[in-house]
C-alpha cells in the first residue's frame, strides 16, 4: 500500500475524541477549544486613558499653545483601578494615569509632557486649589480609549476547534475566564514486544537488548503534548498480547505496538489480530524503513497500529503514520508533520527501488539538507541524535546532490 493511501485509511478509521472537559487556563495550552468563546462584557468595560496626563473637556483645550496656555483646575487624581466619583465641568480636569477610567464629563486626555507638570508641584494634585497649564490641547475624543474598543459583549473571541496557546489564553483571561472547555486528550496505550527485550536499568544478559522502542514512542507522544499514555512490554506470546490489548481497548482511543509484524515464528501480531477478531486495514506499506506495518481496528472504532520492531523503522513510521492518526483523534491540525522542500548537499547512500526516508540535517537559512553520515540500517538508532529531519528519496530518484527533496521536520 502506498504511504498516502495508508495515511488516508488510518485517518478514516480514527474516531475523533469529542468528549469535553474543563481545564484551568494554566493547563490549557496546546489543547483544542470545544466551544466558541464569547465575550460576556465589553472590553475595556469603561472609557480609559491610554497615557499619563489629564482628563479634560477637549473643547476647553483645543486652542492651547506654548504662548497661550490654558489653565485648568485639578479636581483630583486617580490611578488605574480607581474611579473618580465627581464630574468634570468647564475649566476643570482630573489628573489620571494610564489605564484609569476617564471621568464623567471629560472626553479627551492631555499628555503630561504637554503641561507644566512637576511631581509634588505645578500640575500635580496637592489640594483644592491645584491647577495645571496646558501647552498643547486635544480635540474631543483624542487620546481616548472607548468602552468596547477591543471587543463587545457577545463577540466570538475564539472559535471552537482553535488550538490554544499563550496568546489565546491571554485573550481568555482578559475575558474573565479561569478555565476553558476543551476536548479530552486521546488516551493512548503503547505496547512493545519481544522476548529478547528487557527494561532499561536491568543487567544486560547474553542475547538481550534494551527496550528503546517503547520509550521512543512514549517520548514522541510527550513531545507532541499527549499525556494520557499507558505503556508496557509484552513477551512474544499471542495469548498474553491479545489479553493486554483486550484490557487496553476499554480505556484507549489508540493502541500502538512495536514488533511482531513480519513473517517469522515470533511475529505474533497477525495471530493477535485474528484472536481479537480485528478488521485488517492493511499490512505492509511501500517504504523503507518499516515496511511491514500492520493496522487493524477493533469494534469498528479503535485503531491498533503495529509498527516494526526495528528502532529506526519505529521512529520513521511514528512521524509518517502515527502523527496523522493523532491529528484526527485530537482534532488538532498542529500535530501533523511539518514538511518543506530542501536541496540535497550530498548523495544519498541508498536510493532506488522503493521510497526511502533517510536521516538528515536541515539548514533553515539556506534550505539545504545533508544526509547524515553513518549507518542508515533499520536497527540503528544512535544516528538520530544529530537528526532534525527525515529526507524522502523517491523510488525513481537518484538521491544525488543538488536535487530538490521533500523534508519532514522533527
Amino acid at each position: 500500500m502506498l504511504l498516502e493511501e495508508a495515511i488516508r485509511t488510518l485517518k478514516e478509521a480514527a474516531d475523533p475524541v469529542r468528549d469535553i472537559e474543563k481545564v484551568p487556563l494554566a493547563r490549557a495550552s496546546g489543547r483544542v477549544l470545544a466551544l466558541d468563546l464569547k465575550a460576556s462584557y465589553d472590553q475595556p468595560p469603561f472609557p480609559r486613558s491610554p497615557l499619563d496626563g489629564y482628563a479634560v473637556r477637549g473643547e476647553d483645550t483645543i486652542c492651547a499653545s506654548e504662548e497661550n496656555p490654558v489653565e485648568l483646575r485639578i479636581l483630583g487624581k486617580i490611578y488605574a483601578g480607581q474611579v473618580f466619583r465627581g464630574e468634570v465641568h468647564k475649566g476643570e480636569c482630573v489628573r489620571l494615569m494610564t489605564g484609569a477610567p476617564i471621568p464623567t464629563g471629560a472626553n479627551a486626555v492631555i499628555r503630561q509632557e504637554d503641561t507644566d507638570y512637576e511631581p509634588g508641584k505645578a500640575g500635580d494634585f496637592t489640594g483644592p486649589d491645584s491647577r495645571v497649564k496646558i501647552f498643547r490641547g486635544a480635540a474631543p475624543y483624542q487620546n481616548y480609549v472607548y468602552e468596547g474598543e477591543d471587543y463587545r459583549k457577545g463577540d466570538i473571541l475564539l472559535r471552537a476547534g482553535t488550538v490554544l496557546n499563550g496568546m489565546r489564553l491571554g485573550i481568555a483571561a482578559g475575558a474573565g475566564l479561569n478555565e476553558l472547555e476543551v476536548y479530552r486528550e486521546p488516551a493512548i496505550t503503547v505496547i512493545s514486544t519481544g522476548d529478547e527485550v528487557i527494561a532499561p536499568g536491568q543487567d544486560l544478559k547474553a542475547g538481550k537488548i534494551y527496550d528503546s522502542n517503547q520509550y521512543t514512542v512514549v517520548g514522541r507522544l510527550a513531545d507532541l503534548g499527549f499525556s494520557r499514555v499507558e505503556s508496557m512490554h509484552c513477551p512474544d506470546d499471542p495469548a498474553i498480547m491479545a489479553d493486554r490489548i483486550r484490557k487496553a481497548k476499554e480505556t484507549s482511543d489508540l493502541i500502538i505496538t512495536t514488533g511482531g509484524v513480519s513473517v517469522g515464528e515470533k511475529d505474533i501480531m497477525h495471530q493477535v489480530m485474528a484472536d481479537l477478531k480485528g478488521k485488517k486495514l492493511f499490512w505492509k506499506v511501500s517504504l523503507k524503513p518499516g515496511a511491514p506495518t500492520l493496522a487493524f481496528v477493533l469494534e469498528e472504532k479503535l485503531p491498533v497500529i503495529c509498527l516494526t520492531g526495528n528502532p529506526y523503522g519505529v521512529a520513521v513510521n511514528f512521524e509518517l503514520l502515527i502523527r496523522p492518526v493523532l491529528e484526527a483523534l485530537s482534532l488538532n491540525p498542529g500535530i501533523r508533520s511539518k514538511t518543506c522542500m530542501g536541496k540535497l548537499k550530498n548523495d544519498s547512500p541508498k536510493w532506488g527501488g522503493v521510497r526511502r526516508f533517510m536521516r538528515g540535517f536541515y539548514e533553515r537559512e539556506s534550505s539545504e539538507v545533508t544526509i547524515l553520515a553513518g549507518s542508515h540500517a533499520s536497527g540503528t538508532l544512535s544516528s538520530m541524535a544529530a537528526c532534525n529531519c527525515l529526507v524522502e528519496i523517491p523510488e525513481d530518484s537518484g538521491g544525488k546532490a543538488g536535487e530538490d527533496v521533500k523534508i519532514y521536520l522533527l
